[in-house]
């Protein structure tokens, strides 16, 4: 196959995530697999225009900010240079509605949409652009074939009027022989807690810092670890210091993937406390880790969380339920134990081999519809 992906970032702009390492991880693997892959995505300063990452060829246009409005054009060129079989886009951030250029058999990759969890993070008239900007998904992408990484992301499209023979659910995978249980890294002596993630309002870690402020009542010696850049990071820092969390709420700022490895192995849990995810790749990175994960009974986490068998799901914003947990899980090491080789078996059974193969599938089964 000849395949044009569409995603807002590469796997090496400073501002990638969860998103960009499941399109790498699967989209890297097609191209070891013989298919040719071409990625349209942002830039940033400095970055050259043109790269090549995991056997796929990068071709950046725009930045941060402009990709929205430079991707189109981009797009339109590429199309008019290549013979393409597919168009892919990769809907994490707002819709370009690429559909629309070209009468190419089209597939949407969905990890979720924002919907009204938009106006927790943004401003009132960003938030309701973003929202407005979902809205037309159902119309506009009526011929795509969607890729949906949750059962949660694909109830989401069907309530959006998406019908649901259109909808793949294809779950992420993870490194299970990257991410495992290290006798190097043995877990931290005190009762150590980690969130990893970008530091963004919508993501809930004020609900991870009142959690530990109340669980400190009655075990003042645990932490909480936060790994991660993003522009939420001044107005958590004030609010831990409010809190009384000097020195119990450290803030890390970016990790290298060989820290977080070790990190995700030296601590009791992860937290997770957004109110929608696609999926959660950090809760199943921890699972490999035997590390259990701690998050909201949100869309997408409460898949890669299965509640008491590999970590425990809260109320979303409940920081005393949240609380509890953490506690729980600070005064019984045992319980730490049993969780984290539940789910470690609960990881071995997702990986990315698999997520690839049903991808290609299903890239197959949209090209031979006719789109």
């Amino acid at each position: 196959m000849n395949i044009l992906v569409v995603n807002w970032n590469d796997r090496h702009n400073p501002h990638a995530g969860g998103a960009e390492v499941h399109l790498h991880e699967l989209f890297g693997r097609l191209a070891g697999w013989g298919h040719r892959i071409e990625l349209i995505a942002s830039g940033w300063p400095g970055a050259p225009r043109d790269a090549t990452i995991d056997g796929i060829r990068v071709r950046r246009v725009g930045g941060r900010h402009s990709f929205a409005l430079r991707a189109r054009g981009a797009v339109r060129r590429a199309l008019r240079g290549g013979a393409h079989d597919i168009l892919v886009e990769d809907i994490n951030k707002v819709p370009l509605y690429l559909p629309a250029l070209t009468r190419l058999p089209c597939c949407a990759v969905v990890p979720h949409l924002f919907g009204t969890t938009a106006f927790a993070e943004a401003s009132w008239p960003l938030a309701a652009a973003v929202w407005m900007a979902e809205r037309p998904i159902p119309w506009v992408y009526r011929r795509a074939w969607f890729h949906a990484i949750s059962d949660s992301t694909r109830a989401d499209l069907v309530r959006r009027g998406v019908p649901r023979e259109r909808i793949t659910v294809i779950h992420p995978g993870v490194d299970s022989g990257y991410y495992h249980p290290d006798p190097a890294f043995p877990r931290s002596p005190v009762p150590q807690f980690l969130y990893v993630g970008r530091l963004k309002r919508y993501k809930g870690v004020e609900t991870a810092l009142r959690a530990l402020a109340t669980a400190r009542r009655a075990r003042p010696d645990m932490v909480l670890l936060i790994a991660g850049q993003g522009d939420d990071r001044r107005r958590l820092e004030r609010v831990a210091s409010a809190l009384g969390l000097d020195g119990a709420a450290r803030f890390l700022g970016f990790v290298s993937e060989e820290d977080k490895r070790r990190l995700l192995c030296e601590s009791w849990a992860v937290v997770f406390p957004s109110p929608k995810e696609g999926w959660g790749i950090t809760n199943v990175e921890a699972a490999a880790s035997a590390t259990p994960a701690v998050a909201s009974d949100s869309p997408g986490l409460r898949e890669s969380v299965r509640h008491g068998e590999t970590g425990f799901l809260v109320p979303h914003g409940d920081s005393d339920a949240l609380a509890e947990r953490l506690l729980a899980l600070a005064t019984d090491p045992d319980l730490v134990a049993r969780l984290g080789a539940r789910a470690r078996a609960f990881a071995e059974g997702l990986t990315w081999e698999a997520a690839a193969r049903a991808t290609e599938a299903h890239l197959l089964r949209t090209i031979q519809s006719g789109g």
